[in-house]
């Protein structure tokens, strides 16, 4: 039997036990879904978005739908306990192998006007709400139309008018099931003048079978209504067999504000698409992203920013560090279309390389139709600066207390872009952690 054979006798006999399955609209979204991937296949690195992260190997991995069991629960506990040991503040939504868990979620008071909680309720309560959001089989590559197809829960966002979440939204996907393949997506929706924070965070369980990979295969849309400001921050802590598979899907309504984050510290590959479409007038984002990759594990990311409308602003910055055999990807592009004019847009990726062995490919592009606009871009390839590293020899640290230093302080710059403080110190834990000898830098954040 096939990867795609597989694939499909998955569907046939999950497909009734999904969530709304008694829902034609998402029953039709399901069947022509699977169905594309079955003509597609797992995207090679022939298709061009894929030339450097071929993903033709999933075809010969075998992955199970898990049935979230009580000693899978004991294992998220301990997960999220460690999570949230410092008692930050916000709104949680635990989903252990792809299922929502309430006993281990705790989504506390919210504004009026503000509805936070499961995709699986959602489709049982507002099916018209989740049916406006959902998108269509044919958005994204394969793996999100495999998404559409088996997606059984998620989170399910959605802000009125002006309502203004001040608690962080945090989203807590936990893989503890071996060779376990998880499809969680996740629909906001910001009406105008709405504003949130969420943080999706992608957790491997201590004492899980050693060597046993997953598949995480997550989609995320958001809708931006007019002067909304949405900021998502995403922190992938996977382990290091894990496959993660993720799409960030935007629709910036006129004046909307978007802030993406996105680190990766975790997984044996990660592969994340991030798109945004300014709609209207004056809308503005910032893609920020930071990324740890060593052994032989390997980070891509592929970022859209599509300028459809007048008087846009973009701001992109990615940064790397590649040590042992890793490989670190950045392909992005930012389209101004014809008549988006006074389009403002700068986009820069920056890797460090700290092995003979590491390799990193940086491929920034602008895509420009239109006059009176102002648009800059540029990649750094390179070592720990030899200049740097004896000043801080001089001044008495040895030689791998001053390389880490130099390491995490190029780290630093992505992490002062993130707005909130809780969540910058957040991710600076996570890539001191990373790091040899790393607690030795925690005053520096």
């Amino acid at each position: 039997m096939s990867d795609i054979d597989t694939w499909l006798a998955t569907f046939r006999t999950q497909v009734a036990t999904l969530s709304g399955a008694g829902l034609p609209w998402l029953a039709a979204i399901r069947q022509r879904a699977i169905e594309r991937f079955a003509d597609e296949g797992w995207p090679t690195n022939r298709i061009e978005r894929y030339r450097h992260t071929s993903l033709a190997f999933l075809a010969q991995q075998r992955f199970v739908v898990a049935q979230g069991t009580e000693q899978a629960s004991a294992s998220a506990r301990a997960a999220i306990a460690r999570l949230r040991a410092d008692g930050e503040a916000g709104h949680w939504l635990v989903f252990v192998d792809g299922v929502f868990a309430p006993t281990l979620s705790e989504v506390g008071a919210l504004p009026a006007g503000s509805q936070v909680g499961a995709l699986s309720d959602a489709l049982a309560r507002w099916p018209e709400r989740v049916e406006a959001a959902f998108g269509s089989a044919d958005a994204g590559d394969s793996p999100a139309a495999l998404n559409a197809a088996l997606a059984t829960d998620g989170a399910f966002v959605q802000l009125a008018r002006g309502v203004a979440v001040e608690a962080p939204i945090h989203l807590v996907f936990v893989a503890t099931t071996p060779d376990v393949a998880c499809h969680p997506r996740n629909l906001v929706v910001a009406e105008a003048g709405a504003q949130a924070t969420l943080v999706e965070h992608y957790l491997a369980p201590q004492g899980g079978p050693a060597g046993a990979p997953s598949l995480t295969n997550a989609v995320t849309r958001i809708d931006a209504g007019p002067d909304s400001r949405i900021a998502h921050l995403k922190l992938q802590m996977e382990s290091e067999h894990a496959i993660h598979l993720a799409s960030i899907d935007v629709a910036q309504a006129r004046g909307a504000g978007f802030d993406s984050h996105s680190l990766s510290f975790g997984a044996r590959l990660a592969r994340n698409d991030i798109v945004t479409r300014f709609d209207g007038e004056g809308c503005e984002t910032l893609f920020n992203g930071l990324f740890h990759v060593d052994g032989r594990r390997h980070v891509d990311h592929h970022t859209r920013i599509e300028h459809l409308k007048p008087r846009g602003t973009s701001r992109e910055f990615y940064r790397g560090i590649v040590d042992g055999a890793g490989r670190g990807v950045f392909s992005g592009r930012i389209v101004v279309a014809k008549g988006a004019m006074r389009t403002d847009a700068q986009q820069r990726t920056d890797n460090l390389l700290l092995s003979p062995q590491a390799e990193a490919d940086a491929r920034p592009e602008l895509e420009i139709y239109a006059d009176d606009v102002k648009c800059a871009h540029g990649a750094t390839v390179g070592q720990i600066d030899e200049a740097s590293l004896f000043y801080l020899r001089s001044r008495g640290l040895d030689e791998a207390h001053a390389r880490n230093l130099l390491t995490y302080a190029f780290a630093a710059e992505a992490l002062a872009r993130i707005g909130l403080v809780p969540l910058r110190r957040r991710a600076a834990s996570a890539i001191r952690a990373r790091l040899p000898d790393g607690e030795l830098m925690e005053e520096l954040s």
